[in-house]
């Protein structure tokens, strides 16, 4: 005899779960991936870890001698922390990855599907990436950032979460959905460091991300849902958005 589901918001969380896979699983081998890279990054010795996560970070001398591996391979792991739950670091991580892949480039994919998500996500990453190269080479040139910066540690997938958890702000009620732009754009400002007039270039990156994703929300072709094949178009209202106000995909 089959046991009666849970109803109510465990129900729905429960049944979110199960459904998952189906709804996002190229969000869910991506998950697989990070954590994978995640895992062995720390079993290597910390002499390859550095060699690795140098050679993939995104600072000038490697966007110049080696963009591409640079630019892709700086999106395979995060720089975060799974186990020190009390630091900093940690809500860092449940922000860039719990909410910025997990969630809302799951619910990407789900509303846009693979290509258009991967989009989002990998032109936020590079995009945002190329900007701060340009910001960090005025600030090298005017001293208002030292000259070690050119060799600094930049790798993970913080900038492109940080475009999704942006253009997401449709997942929300409209209600919500300023709080969320505003917590959006605020969280990157927890670790500010000003040099100069400009701040530390990772808070600028996150800004710069975010700006971007909020810039989507302009585009109306990401402001629709994706059609399933053979499936009827979703009723549109008179402003070209579907009936269901907050535009949530749904979840299960």
């Amino acid at each position: 005899m089959n046991a009666t589901p849970p109803s109510g918001p465990l129900g729905r969380a429960l049944r979110a779960v199960r459904g998952y896979p189906r709804r996002a699983p190229l969000t869910l081998a991506y998950v697989c991936l990070l954590l994978a890279g995640h895992v062995w990054i720390g079993l290597v010795s910390s002499d390859r870890a550095d060699a690795v996560l140098g050679y993939l970070s995104t600072n000038l001398d490697n966007l110049r001698d080696h963009p591409l591996p640079a630019l892709v391979g700086s999106a395979l792991f995060f720089d975060g922390t799974l186990t020190d739950v009390s630091s900093t670091d940690f809500v860092g991580t449940l922000i860039t990855l719990g909410l910025g892949v997990c969630c809302f480039l799951a619910w990407a994919e789900a509303r846009w599907g693979k290509r258009r998500a991967v989009a989002v996500f990998l032109g936020g990453h590079v995009a945002a990436t190329l900007l701060t190269a340009v910001v960090i080479t005025v600030g090298l040139r005017y001293g208002w950032y030292p000259a070690a910066v050119r060799q600094s540690l930049d790798y993970g997938v913080s900038y492109g979460a940080q475009t999704v958890l942006a253009a997401g702000t449709l997942a929300l009620p409209r209600r919500g959905r300023p709080l969320w732009a505003a917590f959006v754009l605020a969280w990157p400002l927890g670790g500010l460091e000003w040099n100069g007039p400009l701040p530390d270039f990772t808070t600028v990156g996150h800004l710069l991300a975010a700006l971007l994703g909020f810039a989507l929300l302009a585009v109306p072709a990401f402001r629709r849902r994706r059609v399933p094949a053979g499936g009827p178009a979703p009723a549109e209202d008179g402003a070209g958005r579907g009936r269901r106000g907050s535009g949530v995909a749904p979840l299960a």
